[in-house]
C-alpha cells in the first residue's frame, strides 16, 4: 500500500505509484553496489520484499555484470529470483530450474581479430570463454600492465590460461576486459578505435569492483546489454515495457535503466547517472526494499 509521505521525496514517490495503479509486472536490480551490501551480503528487507513481490505474482530479475558462476556465490538457491541476466546481458538463465534460456557470444573472426589487435599495441587484457562457461578465461599480460590487472590475476589465476600468442583459439568468446587507468577521455579514444575496426560489438564502461582509481572496458557482442536480457523476458513472460521498474549503480546498468519504465539509481551511483535517472537512498540503506516498496 502507498502512503503519502510529509517530505518533497516520498511525494513524487507517492505521484509515481499512483500512476502505477498496481500495474509493475516486473523488477529488475542490479546486485553489486544496489541490491548486495557493501559486504556482498543480503539484508533482510531486500529479501522479504522479494517474497513480497513473488507473493504477488511480479517477476523478479537479478541483472549484473557478474557471471553465472560469480552469481550463484552471492546469491544462494533459496533467495528467490525468478531470472537472472548476468555478465551484462550475455546470458540469461532462469534461476528455479537451472535453464540456460538465451546467450550471445563474439564471434570467432572478431575474437581473433581483436586479439590481435590488443597484442600488436601491447595492452593487456582477459578474454573470457563463451557463455555458459565464461568464469574460465585467457589473459595477456602487456609490458605495461597496471597493479589492477595483477590484481585481477591473482584472484582469477586458477581459471585463467596465458593466451597462446601467434596461435589462433579457434573459439567464440563472451567478453574482453582491458583494464585501463581512471582516465575517461582515453577509455573513450581507445573505444573509438575499436569499433572503427570492429564496428559489431558492445563496449562498456565499468567503475572498478574494487574500488580503485581505474576504469573497466568491457567489450561484448553487439546485442549485449541488461536491457536487452530483460526484454528477453518482457518477451518471454508477455511483459510490456511501461510495467516495469529498474534499479541500478553503475554505467552498465544504463541500458537497463533506459528500458524499464520507473528507473533508480543509488546514492552510492556516479553522480553523472543520478542526474539522468531518479535517485535513491544507497545500498547500505536498502536501496532495493526502499525503491520497491512505494509501488506496493
Amino acid at each position: 500500500m502507498c502512503i503519502p509521505g510529509k517530505n518533497r521525496m516520498n511525494e513524487i514517490y507517492y505521484f509515481r505509484c499512483m500512476q502505477t495503479n498496481g500495474r509493475i509486472k516486473l523488477v529488475a536490480t542490479d546486485l553489486d553496489g544496489t541490491f548486495l551490501k557493501d559486504d556482498k551480503s543480503i539484508s533482510s528487507k531486500n529479501l522479504g520484499l522479494l517474497n513480497i513481490l513473488g507473493e504477488k505474482g511480479i517477476i523478479r530479475v537479478a541483472a549484473t555484470g557478474r557471471n553465472l558462476h560469480k552469481t550463484q556465490e552471492v546469491i544462494p538457491e533459496n533467495v528467490p529470483f525468478d531470472y537472472i541476466v548476468f555478465s551484462s546481458g550475455a546470458g540469461v538463465f532462469k534461476w528455479k530450474t537451472g535453464e540456460l534460456l538465451y546467450s550471445r557470444n563474439i564471434p570467432e573472426n572478431i575474437v581473433t581479430g581483436l586479439s590481435a589487435y590488443f597484442i600488436k599495441n601491447d595492452i593487456a587484457f582477459h578474454l573470457f570463454k563463451p557463455v555458459p562457461f565464461n568464469n574460465y578465461c585467457w589473459y595477456f599480460r602487456s609490458t605495461n600492465t597496471n597493479d589492477e590487472f595483477e590484481r585481477y590475476f591473482v584472484f582469477h589465476n586458477s581459471v585463467a590460461d596465458a593466451f597462446p600468442v601467434g596461435k589462433p583459439i579457434e573459439s567464440d568468446a563472451s567478453q574482453f576486459l582491458v583494464i585501463l587507468p581512471d582516465e575517461p577521455a582515453r577509455f573513450e579514444q581507445l573505444k573509438t578505435k575499436i569499433l572503427k575496426l570492429f564496428p559489431n560489438l558492445k563496449i562498456v564502461r565499468t567503475s572498478s569492483p574494487l574500488h580503485t582509481p581505474y576504469i573497466w572496458m568491457e567489450i561484448f557482442h553487439e546485442d549485449v546489454s541488461k536491457g536487452n536480457g530483460v526484454k528477453f523476458i518482457c518477451e518471454k513472460e508477455n511483459i510490456k515495457p511501461d510495467h516495469t521498474m529498474g534499479i541500478g549503480n553503475d554505467y552498465n546498468d544504463i541500458e537497463l535503466l533506459k528500458f524499464t519504465r520507473y528507473s533508480y539509481i543509488v546514492e552510492n551511483g556516479p553522480l553523472e547517472l543520478k542526474q539522468r535517472f531518479s535517485a535513491t537512498v544507497s545500498n547500505e540503506d536498502d536501496a532495493f526494499a526502499f525503491s520497491v516498496e512505494k509501488y506496493l
